[in-house]
């Protein structure tokens, strides 16, 4: 009978776990209405229109209109792009190159002290204080909240590859590689890394949704996206001066963001119950 490895098995229990593929679930969906918001949207995300201006939820406009006559249900799904995709790319950027600089200060002792404490010293700063230092200094635009969000979140991936790495180098394994004369390239790539794995994927998925929430903070307090992309954080920003008048405004993308957030989190809960070696059994 041939064994099933590793990832099979943690597919396997994940699909047990209800709410956890209900999140997965979610998650597809809201990248489907990412891609192909210039589809779905109703109307024009940009389009002004003064005769209806602050018009309350209807079946022609379900979210309402903003100040300016919008569509709010255009603007929150055409929103889901920056949202979901400042979020995946910054945190696949910060997977790379932290995972790497893990795994080179695992094998390389002579490089573990250096990258260790530079590490050590930005996860030391308040996560807002960096961030906003970095924007201060590059200036306001999207590109530079990206570059911020990549080093603030590229530590966390150091440190769990780091960890993880350690473990794995010490295997009889990589020491069987070592003595058939395998190099470090291959015993990086095609060992320690595929065995290091499981905590970088849960730490994947928790860390998007934390970079979820401080992209929608930047762009809410004026230091991340710009009007008049329709961010979510952009939109809770414009809209908390009508919260008595128009509710709908910051309440309903707040609403958004929290649901992509909690799905974020479920998923990583069940990817870590699920990728726990002592419960797959």
């Amino acid at each position: 009978m041939s064994r099933k490895s590793p990832m099979s098995n943690a597919w396997r229990k994940l699909k047990t776990n209800r709410w956890a593929m209900v999140s997965l679930v979610i998650i597809v969906f809201l990248f489907l209405v990412a891609i192909f918001a210039p589809i779905l949207t109703p109307y024009n995300y940009a389009a002004q229109n003064y005769e209806s201006v602050l018009k309350a939820p209807s079946l022609a406009h379900p979210f309402g209109t903003d100040n300016f006559g919008r569509d709010v249900l255009s603007r929150v799904i055409y929103g889901s792009r920056y949202t979901m995709f400042i979020g995946f790319g910054c945190i696949t950027a910060a997977a790379v190159i932290g995972v790497t600089l893990g795994l080179i200060a695992a094998y390389f002792p002579k490089f573990d002290n250096i990258i260790m404490r530079v590490v050590d010293i930005v996860i030391g700063m308040p996560t807002m204080t960096l961030l906003m230092c970095i924007i201060a200094v590059l200036g306001v635009s999207i590109t530079n909240m990206v570059i911020a969000l990549c080093v603030t979140f590229i530590p966390n991936f150091a440190r769990v590859t780091r960890a993880q790495a350690l473990t794995v180098k010490n295997q009889e394994f990589i020491e069987a590689a070592v003595a058939i004369g395998a190099n470090d390239r291959r015993i990086l790539l095609k060992h320690i890394l595929p065995n290091s794995l499981a905590p970088i994927i849960v730490e994947y998925s928790l860390s998007t949704g934390n970079l979820v929430l401080w992209s929608a903070s930047l762009s809410f307090i004026g230091m991340g996206v710009q009007p008049p992309i329709p961010e979510w954080g952009l939109m809770i920003s414009a809209g908390r001066g009508y919260l008595r008048s128009a509710w709908f405004l910051a309440i309903i993308p707040g609403l958004a963001i929290i649901l992509l957030t909690f799905v974020l989190n479920y998923l990583g809960d069940g990817l870590r119950d699920a990728l726990d070696p002592r419960l797959n059994k």
